[in-house]
């Protein structure tokens, strides 16, 4: 519900996208001694130098976007996952890209143990 709050609080009016953030597990996509802050309206460091989008920037980011199931999405920066696998709920097919192996790696468990089989990375 926190996070709900903190995406109408930023403007995000779209119920497609507030559900669908509400319903990826945003915890599986963070590190373990950040799980508990998984929810709050707060940029994560991932590791690599790279960090996961506060929940607003990824609200409205998508929300920007207009989605519906027959558009295509091309993600430059796959990251932890948690953009990726929300564009995937919204659209036809997530095509993604990630500079570090480790990563990338780590966001593809995440999808196959969630089920997104429309992310092509």
């Amino acid at each position: 519900m926190e996070l709900v709050l903190s995406l109408r609080q930023a403007g995000i009016t779209s119920p497609s996208v507030t559900s669908t953030m509400e319903n990826i597990p945003r915890e599986l996509f963070v590190p373990q001694a950040f799980k508990e802050q998984a929810y709050k309206d707060v940029t994560l460091p991932i590791g690599h130098h790279q960090t996961l989008s506060q929940p607003a920037v990824v609200g409205l980011m998508t929300e920007c976007l207009n989605l519906d199931d027959r558009k295509k999405v091309l993600e430059v920066g796959t990251g932890s996952g948690y953009q990726t696998a929300v564009l995937s709920c919204l659209c036809r097919r997530v095509y993604t890209i990630e500079r570090h192996g480790s990563l990338l790696e780590e966001a593809e468990r995440r999808f196959e143990y969630l089920r997104l089989h429309n992310i092509t990375s």
